[in-house]
């Protein structure tokens, strides 16, 4: 018997392709990860849990050669290794799919793939007829000579993860894979993982869905405040072991919470849109939104709601002829640009917080305070340092941003916090009319918790509150009323206390 068990643990070693020995890494003399042990075995799923800055993707970049160890070993096939770069990674077989896509955005799809890898001659016919093939040969349907930089952020994910596969890497990290994509692209997405493992790739998967963890995962490792606090094999765990082992309470109740049972009244219609149309993606679109409420706005990717919100908000342009109205509390309005929007009332809270949510090199507390000079009405002013930290500060701590200090830069931060950033960010300019669009894309379950209760509160103080989701159970957990929109328009409306999960997809689809 002890030899069997000595056997099995002996074949379970020889399967080890990556380890980790007692990995530290700090930043300004303060760990973001400490002593962490990690081992992956080929052909093994691995997920990696955490909350945000929990030290998931410090630990993950250690692995793809982004940062360097500050102390501790790190053996690829049982050998020693110290990566400094990332192609230094990839000769070794490593490659990272990052949350944040790294694609050259004025390149095409197609030489994004070949990038490093491209033959001394090339015909770029050839290139785009390989990219074609490659790209049908994993179900993604994403053109091979289109522009990066004109691509939707679900099909910017394909094509890197499209990358990663090309290099025929035996160890793929995936940061956040599923974030941008729609249920059936997810299902090709995952179909495309258990391929790999049947080759004997090892795959690392990091995702703030649980549930995607629990489906995909041999092996689960949980991480919290950058110490490791647990790896299991997949049966040993369940949401409930997974979400204490996060953050250390239960939030199983209080995130996802039983079907709603009452909804706040409506008060004053506060915003009106008739008949709008913007080119190819909003097409004849009408709805309201009241004040002390929560509007849930659902609809897959091309459905038109990011579109919608962003001509009220003054982003983007409606048609100028037969574009239709909105209405502010009854009177036409037609911004040309977002500050205008600001000075009425109107906060828009972005999907792509690292694109168009915050100044990457600022501080936290000067992130902040842009928000607030967004609001004035002189074009050019002095920027008081004193003001702009009281101001930071305060947010700050309503929010609950973490962050080793107030003067670290925002570019720094785990996702989760730099969404509070982005929040507090629109939320100092003292709104009437907030819109949060996938206000919990690539959050922790403990950030999830604290948004919404963000959110929440806003509601109960009388704000018209819109919230754009692409997640069916956020969407019935926070709204007061659902709009589902399909094509360009908005299709059918429910209350929270009607709205079944199956009901809203229904219409949404069909």
């Amino acid at each position: 018997m002890t030899q069997n068990l000595h056997s099995a643990a002996a074949s379970q070693d020889a399967d080890i392709v990556l380890e980790l020995r007692q990995a530290t890494k700090k930043y300004s003399g303060v760990p973001a990860i400490e002593n962490v042990d990690f081992t992956l075995r080929r052909g093994e799923i691995h997920a990696l849990l955490g909350e945000n800055g929990a030290g998931k993707s410090t630990l993950t970049k250690i692995m793809a050669g982004v940062v360097p160890l500050s102390s501790g070993q790190m053996l690829v096939h049982g050998k020693e290794v110290q990566l400094v770069t990332p192609l230094q990674a990839l000769h070794h077989g490593i490659a990272m799919v990052f949350q944040e896509t790294s694609l050259v955005p004025t390149m095409t799809v197609a030489q994004n793939l070949f990038l490093g890898q491209e033959k001394f001659f090339n015909r770029l016919r050839g290139v785009y007829i390989s990219a074609q093939q490659f790209l049908q040969s994993l179900n993604f349907d994403v053109d091979p000579t289109a522009t990066v930089s004109l691509l939707g952020a679900a099909k910017k994910q394909m094509v890197e993860i499209a990358r990663a596969v090309l290099h025929q890497a035996s160890i793929i990290i995936f940061d956040e894979p599923t974030a941008s994509l729609t249920p059936e692209e997810k299902k090709y997405f995952f179909d495309l993982v258990f391929k790999l493992k049947e080759r004997g790739v090892s795959v690392i998967f990091i995702s703030h869905a649980l549930e995607e963890a629990l489906l995909l995962a041999d092996r689960i490792t949980v991480l919290r405040d950058g110490h490791h606090v647990v790896t299991d094999q997949k049966s040993s765990f369940d949401r409930a072991r997974v979400v204490q082992a996060m953050v250390g309470r239960d939030l199983s109740q209080t995130l996802y919470g039983q079907k709603k049972t009452f909804v706040r009244p409506q008060g004053e219609c506060v915003l009106s849109v008739r008949n709008l149309r913007m080119a190819s993606m909003v097409k004849n679109n009408s709805l309201s939104v009241f004040a002390g409420q929560i509007t849930g706005v659902f609809g897959l990717i091309g459905a038109g709601r990011t579109e919608t919100f962003k001509v009220v908000a003054g982003l983007i342009k409606r048609d100028f002829f037969h574009g239709g109205e909105v209405l502010l509390r009854g009177k036409p309005v037609r911004y040309r640009v977002a500050r205008q929007a600001v000075r009425d009332g109107i906060a828009y809270v972005t999907e792509d917080r690292k694109v168009e949510g915050f100044f990457e090199t600022m501080s936290i507390a000067q992130n902040i305070y842009m928000g607030l000079l967004g609001k004035s009405d002189k074009t050019f002013g002095t920027v008081s340092p004193a003001r702009a930290s009281a101001v930071g500060e305060h947010w700050s701590r309503l929010l609950n941003v973490r962050a080793i200090s107030r003067n670290v830069k925002v570019i720094e931060l785990s996702g989760g916090n730099q969404q509070k950033v982005v929040i507090a960010k629109s939320l100092v300019q003292e709104p009437e009319v907030i819109i949060f669009d996938e206000p919990t894309r690539g959050v922790d379950v403990g950030a999830i918790a604290e948004i919404h209760a963000e959110i929440n509160r806003l509601a109960d103080a009388g704000k018209a509150v819109v919230v754009i989701s692409s997640y069916l159970p956020e969407v019935m957990a926070l709204s007061d009323r659902i709009l589902v929109a399909k094509q360009g328009k908005v299709v059918v409306e429910f209350s929270a206390t009607d709205a079944t999960q199956e009901g809203i997809m229904y219409a949404a689809i069909h």
